[in-house]
């Protein structure tokens, strides 16, 4: 048997630590949402964009939007962003890609 394949395979694994994002694009946001309105995770989930209210959250620039919309999650990008401002809302994001 090769000398490499007797030996234990050691190294480190980042999948204990991998964060996994729901990604909700604004063309979603421009479907579902009314002008004026909250984004957060617990919106996100009445409105059926995503599953679980305790998941993190991203915002992604797909699509257009026209409402002015207040965004409270955990990641926006910043395309995301400068569309959200652009269209008169506002962005509280805990962080921003």
């Amino acid at each position: 048997m090769p000398l490499y394949r007797r030996l234990a395979h050691r190294g480190f694994s980042n999948y204990p630590f991998k964060e996994h994002y729901d990604v909700v694009n604004v063309c979603d946001l421009q479907i579902r949402y009314e002008d004026g309105e909250t984004v957060s995770a617990e919106t996100l989930v009445a409105k059926g964009l995503i599953k679980r209210a305790d998941l993190l959250v991203k915002i992604l620039a797909t699509g257009e939007l026209s409402k002015k919309l207040t965004v409270t999650v955990d990641k926006v990008s910043a395309a995301a962003k400068e569309k959200i401002e652009k269209a008169g809302g506002s962005v509280a994001a805990k962080v921003e890609s």
